[in-house]
């Protein structure tokens, strides 16, 4: 298409030359933010591995020590989670109130500030069901 010049141009003609123009400016602008989260992603993942060595070379310095590391949410010992304990009330009574399950976890020394979520989610789950309100059974 052979330039025209601005002052030649109709008012539809300038209209869609602006509207272009917008498009092109807005996938430039879409282009660079993209790169730029893609630039921060990179250095997160640099961040965090240097994390890790930091905190392994810190593991290793306590144990040498004879210390104990958190082991990053591994369980020890087989410990259940407080999810396992809930399903493990639940399929023992067979039908069972909230406060009978916290009274029974709170029995084998486990704390359960989130009952209800976890309830929540384990009916979520389809793990257990509720045939009334504060009531749960197994699925």
């Amino acid at each position: 298409m052979a330039k025209k010049n601005l002052s030649d141009m109709s008012s539809e003609e300038l209209y869609e030359l602006a509207r272009q123009r917008e498009e092109q400016e807005t996938a430039e602008e879409r282009e660079a933010a993209r790169a730029k989260v893609e630039e921060l992603r990179d250095q997160r993942r640099e961040m965090l591995a240097r994390h890790r060595k930091e905190i392994a070379a810190l593991e290793a310095e306590i144990r040498a020590y004879g210390g104990r590391t958190g082991g990053r949410g591994k369980r020890r010992g087989g410990a259940a989670s407080v999810t396992d304990q809930v399903l493990d009330i639940v399929n023992q009574a067979k039908k069972i109130s909230t406060k009978d399950i916290k009274g029974q976890l709170e029995e084998r020394g486990i704390v359960a500030n989130n009952l209800a979520q976890t309830l929540a989610y384990l009916k979520k789950q389809g793990k257990v069901t509720s045939p009334a309100r504060s009531i749960y059974s197994p699925a």
